[in-house]
């Protein structure tokens, strides 16, 4: 492929899954009037899209070749049938493995496309859980120093502790502790999609 091919597009989904054999791939988010921004590259020999193969999922992000590749085009089918005849454990590993990279990818763009408010949010309704004596309700439990979470979220802690105390004001979340309820959950699903 010649430099400047498109492997994949964002939320596009796809008929291959792509090994690069040569070459690197620039990943990118393309939004429109703002140009691409970079969210990473990749060099061969790699898998491109394997992990929207194992889960099911649409791309996150662009792929752009960055130099002229070498590349490897297997059909979503024969890539599902050949990872339906590894054993129950490796399945399992590359599924989780998987998981942790889209997860990964999912922080990368959200760092690039929102704000710390809408990144918090996202990341309380990501954490929150219905309490056992408190059915109907949520909550998140900081089991991590907040200076932890911050760095999770690409914000410095001080941001992180303003923009909860902002919440607080706007009535979206309730508590100052390490537990930390969810007013209104409806509220936090808005701030999140900005």
């Amino acid at each position: 492929m010649p430099r400047g091919a498109t492997l994949m597009r964002r939320a596009i989904p796809l008929d291959y899954v792509y090994h690069v054999d040569v070459g690197r791939v620039s990943l990118q988010l393309n939004d429109g009037g703002l140009g691409p921004r970079q969210v990473g590259t990749l060099m061969g020999p790699c898998w491109l899209n394997a992990t929207c193969a194992v889960l099911g999922e649409n791309p996150l992000v662009d792929a752009v070749a960055d130099t002229d590749l070498r590349v490897q085009r297997v059909t979503l089918p024969v890539f599902m049938a050949e990872m339906e005849s590894l054993p129950g454990t490796a399945r399992s590993v590359l599924a989780g493995v998987a998981l942790a990279h889209r997860q990964q990818t999912e922080l990368a763009v959200s760092r690039l496309t929102k704000d710390a408010e809408a990144r918090c949010a996202e990341w309380l309704l990501r954490h929150a859980e219905t309490p056992p004596d408190r059915p109907g309700t949520l909550q998140v439990a900081l089991r991590e120093r907040k200076r932890m979470v911050a760095a999770q979220l690409g914000i410095a802690p001080e941001t992180f502790s303003r923009v909860l105390r902002q919440l607080r004001e706007r009535e979206l979340i309730s508590g100052t502790g390490r537990v930390l309820g969810l007013i209104d959950p409806h509220g936090l699903r808005q701030l999140a999609r900005t």
